[in-house]
């Protein structure tokens, strides 16, 4: 009977000692894991910061660029060499001195340049809240080019228009001062004076009575004002599709902007011009990639029916904004980021930087 007890407890000792040792194995494999996950997050915010640097450093050399070829030349096309892409360019040597002997690095850069001002830009859709009746036909016409809906251009040339700060001008404030300009006075362009944005009608002499936040307390909502082309799905009859479609065409800059005819696209080109079709517009495409357009008068000059005096207010041949795209590729992470740069006299300066 002893016997018996003492293999039961002897039974239970073993069962017991395995637990244990079972238990202690898995706190062992537990505090592994969780060093590993801190070695692995460490890494990974090491490889962060080093891809940022890396593009802060493209995005400082693509203002160099911009800036030296600005004092070349006043004349901005698609031969210069901002305009060549950068392919895939091996950083091994910038991160030499932070990886192990068994560590395999594959960093990688890629970006290029593009001219905003190639596009056509949403701001002009409006004027101190006020739908500019031209540029509206304009991205109508757009749009009819790239076989989307060009009833949607009123839509959003609203919600720009409603974006705007508007002056109080209408029986509230008898008192204020109705011109009729624009304000910029930069592209010359012409605003409706029958009614005002979203069908409020305006005074006998042209001035808008809805009322912008800024400008009045008992003013209406002021919606934000539109900074990317994604601020386009706020939009009734705007899906994810159709911003694919238009985001080669459209852009979002944070003035009034001229299109550069020795950077654009035919569809934008033929929007630009009233008398224009697309095949005019390839025609002009084509020639301009033979030899780029000095200035406006030499454009005219090679296309006297289809260009008109007028046309020189919203036709450019030298950019203010462009667009810089990078790409770094670090191990198993990737970073790819957009930039906004505009471009003067004096120099450049980024506007925003976006992550993709």
């Amino acid at each position: 009977m002893q016997s018996v007890v003492l293999r039961r407890q002897s039974g239970v000792a073993v069962v017991t000692a395995l637990l244990l040792t079972t238990l202690a194995i898995t706190i062992v494999a537990s505090l592994f894991w969780q060093q590993q996950v801190q070695v692995r997050s460490i890494e990974n915010q090491r490889f962060q910061l080093q891809k940022k640097w890396v593009l802060r450093g493209a995005l400082d050399w693509a203002g160099l660029i911009l800036r030296e070829d600005r004092r070349i030349s006043k004349v901005d096309h698609l031969g210069e060499p901002w305009a060549v892409n950068l392919g895939d360019t091996r950083l091994d040597q910038y991160v030499e001195n932070g990886r192990t002997e068994v560590e395999d690095s594959d960093a990688t850069l890629s970006g290029q340049i593009s001219d905003a001002q190639a596009k056509f830009n949403l701001t002009n859709l409006a004027v101190n809240g006020k739908v500019d009746v031209r540029e509206l036909a304009v991205f109508s016409k757009l749009l009819s080019n790239l076989h989307l809906d060009p009833g949607l251009a009123q839509q959003v040339a609203v919600q720009v228009a409603m974006t705007q700060e508007r002056l109080l001008v209408g029986p509230e404030n008898p008192g204020a001062p109705d011109t009729g300009q624009n304000p910029t006075g930069s592209k010359g362009s012409q605003t409706s004076s029958g009614t005002g944005v979203g069908g409020s009608k305006t005074t006998p002499g042209g001035g808008d009575s809805t009322v912008g936040l800024s400008t009045s307390s008992n003013s209406e909502v002021q919606f934000l004002k539109f900074s990317q082309i994604e601020d386009l799905l706020a939009v009734p009859g705007f899906n994810p599709v159709t911003i694919v479609r238009l985001r080669n065409f459209v852009t979002v800059l944070p003035i009034l902007t001229k299109i550069n005819v020795n950077t654009t696209t035919a569809e934008v080109l033929s929007a630009s011009l009233e008398n224009v079709s697309m095949t005019d517009a390839a025609l002009m495409i084509a020639t301009r990639d033979r030899a780029y357009f000095l200035n406006f008068a030499q454009f005219k000059l090679n296309f006297p029916d289809k260009v008109k005096d007028t046309d020189s207010n919203f036709l450019d041949f030298q950019t203010n904004f462009f667009v810089v795209n990078g790409k770094v590729k670090l191990n198993r992470s990737l970073l790819e980021v957009d930039a906004l740069l505009q471009r003067d006299d004096v120099g450049t300066r980024i506007l925003w930087i976006k992550e993709n």
